[in-house]
């Protein structure tokens, strides 16, 4: 008899570079050193033409590249990585990445550990530079709430309504049930709309308090004229969508239990 073949890693990866090869790198060098074990592969999408700095290098870990011939957005190009990982045999758990984001220790595996049957989104707590507490839990993305959650005092809620696309390790059923990103975002409010989504499809969003990942900001909005306008109108395309409405009805519904 032959022995069991070993289980296959869980996770495929999904980092999409516009121009951030340098970024990518030290990143995947992160994964390849820590969670190895967990990575089924990688898939790195680069969004626009830049020197490869990644050409000859070899990891414990597939890496699949996806190069566009044209610059896609956010959800477009992870939703692309999911398809990819689907044609080459999914793996049960989907992590969207950014180019910025570092950890010193496996954060994966212990959050898989950390996983319920009816959890559709993991993620650990994120650490901002220069801070030394994790970002506050967000709650429903409203004008006001905007503003508030800048100002001292802001009333930190226990578990967040929603997550930034820093680090979302999706289930790869619930990802797949919702049908991924809303690909008419390009950029901005895609997060909160997949958040949404998951929580009005029955799926619960799980943050491991116990657990950190460092985010290097590269925050494009407070540089650039054109990111500010991308930000403005994706939350504006938010406030507008059922999603948000139907949301926010159930956030009270249970506000009440």
């Amino acid at each position: 008899m032959s022995a069991p073949s070993a289980p296959r890693p869980p996770i495929t990866v999904s980092i999409v570079s516009h121009g951030q090869l340098a970024l990518i790198l030290p990143l995947l060098e992160k994964l390849e050193r820590y969670c190895a074990s967990v990575v089924a592969r990688v898939v790195l999408t680069v969004n626009i033409p830049e020197p490869d700095l990644l050409a000859g290098r070899t990891w414990r870990f597939p890496l699949v590249r996806i190069d566009n011939a044209q610059a896609r957005g956010f959800g477009a190009n992870h939703n692309a990585a999911f398809a990819k990982d689907a044609a080459l045999g999914a793996s049960d758990w989907f992590l969207v990445l950014n180019p910025d984001m570092r950890f010193d220790a496996d954060v994966l595996t212990p959050l898989l550990r950390h996983a319920q049957a009816q959890d559709g989104l993991l993620a650990p707590r994120i650490v901002e530079p220069g801070k030394q507490d994790p970002e506050a839990h967000r709650r429903l993305i409203t004008p006001a709430e905007i503003l508030a959650r800048r100002q001292p005092g802001y009333p930190t809620p226990a578990q967040p309504d929603w997550i930034p696309g820093l680090f979302m390790l999706f289930r790869n059923a619930a990802y797949r049930a919702i049908g991924g990103f809303d690909e008419r975002f390009f950029m901005y409010g895609e997060d909160f709309d997949i958040c949404a989504r998951l929580r009005l499809a029955g799926w619960q969003i799980r943050i491991a308090e116990h657990l950190q990942a460092r985010h290097e900001a590269q925050r494009a909005s407070h540089r650039s004229a054109r990111h500010l306008r991308w930000h403005l109108g994706s939350l504006a395309r938010v406030w507008l969508s059922a999603a948000f409405w139907r949301y926010r009805a159930l956030l009270a519904q249970e506000a009440r239990r």
